[in-house]
């Protein structure tokens, strides 16, 4: 099982140590072998190639099954032109190079970590649970013309809202086999009143919808959406949302879980091929002082084993893991409290690989 491990900026390496560590014991449990190659990617790249994202790098994940991604970019890079910097540079070519179109984040509220979340404990006295599944390589992100020109009262920006109906089709597709797979609820979150693009997205669901008759459709307009995650998360299951309104999304859905140190996240391509990472940043403030969260990249690493390599059993044992230190009061700084005992990074990872 061949994987790139590219652990780039902050906290990054730290938390990717930490997570190979628990994932290597989970193939020794189970019954299989991580084949790791690391290579550098972001801040890292740019100090030691001039590039984020280097040809060698590239070539890589080429060459192998799935990329274990940790995170980039930093004040130390900021100042360089915009198309330059770790993240646009990095990030965005390794979406479209690979085809990843869907990005799929589950979020998970646990019942013990309510107390985190900005929601108030009355609205979800048991936590959520809910998946945002993200069309990733189409929308305005990637649309052309994208420009900046100039005229006569100064400059003009142009950025392009366009999909086709192929690129609809295959992230609903996946969507459906989600929500089947979990509470059997799917919403498309969407613009229907304003944008043609979300008057496609309805047209298209609605007509693979029959498809996955056990499913239950909604649809939700994007204010509401965004309101309705703050005042009942509870109701979603599945959440589909084209390219700009899932990244924004997915990040309210992250901060309401209680901590971004949290969420794994996976970027698929058609077929087996992904991209697992963890929903946060480099986090610079604390890098390299061994108390970031490693639980994102371990959940991360679960689902790599899960969707590029069905290995279903391990993956569900990491996340039962997960959820079995937590309920113990075993936290990181990011998401303790009282009664909670306090650990680093290896101690959060050990304490893990111990519930395996």
């Amino acid at each position: 099982m061949k994987i790139a491990v590219l652990a780039g900026d902050g906290i990054g390496p730290e938390v990717m140590d930490a997570s190979l560590k628990v994932l290597d014991y989970a193939g020794e449990k189970f019954g299989f072998k991580l084949e790791k190659t690391t290579a550098l990617v972001g801040g890292a790249a740019i100090d030691a190639t001039g590039k984020a994202l280097p040809d060698e790098t590239v070539e890589l994940c080429r060459n192998s099954e799935a990329i274990l991604f940790g995170s980039v970019g930093g004040p130390k890079w900021e100042s360089m032109p915009p198309n330059e910097q770790p993240e646009r540079a990095a990030l965005l070519p390794l979406r479209k190079i690979f085809g990843l179109y869907a990005n799929l984040r589950p979020a998970i509220c646990y019942k013990e970590l309510i107390n985190a979340s900005p929601i108030s404990n009355e609205r979800i006295p048991e936590g959520f649970d809910m998946l945002v599944m993200r069309e990733l390589t189409g929308g305005i992100y990637f649309g052309q013309p994208k420009l900046t020109e100039k005229t006569e009262r100064g400059e003009r920006a142009i950025d392009t809202l366009i999909y086709e109906t192929y690129e609809i089709e295959r992230v609903t597709h996946l969507g459906f086999k989600a929500a089947q797979a979990r509470r059997k609820k799917l919403h498309l979150i969407d613009k229907a009143n304003v944008l043609e693009s979300s008057l496609l997205w309805r047209k298209t669901v609605k007509a693979i919808a029959p498809q996955y008759p056990d499913v239950e459709l909604h649809f939700m307009y994007v204010d509401n959406a965004a309101m309705q995650v703050m005042l009942k998360p509870t109701q979603f299951d599945v959440m589909l949302c084209e390219n700009m309104f899932g990244d924004i999304i997915s990040d309210e859905v992250a901060a309401a879980t209680g901590s971004l140190g949290l969420l794994p996240s996976a970027s698929l391509a058609e077929g087996t091929f992904g991209l697992y990472e963890p929903s946060g940043g480099t986090a610079p403030d604390i890098a390299g002082k061994g108390i970031a969260n490693p639980i994102a990249q371990i959940l991360s690493g679960a689902l790599m084993l899960e969707y590029t390599f069905g290995l279903q059993k391990p993956a569900q044992a990491l996340r039962d893991a997960v959820r079995a230190v937590i309920g113990e009061g075993i936290r990181t700084a990011d998401i303790a409290g009282a009664g909670t005992r306090t650990v680093g990074t290896e101690a959060m990872a050990e304490a893990i690989r111990a519930k395996l």
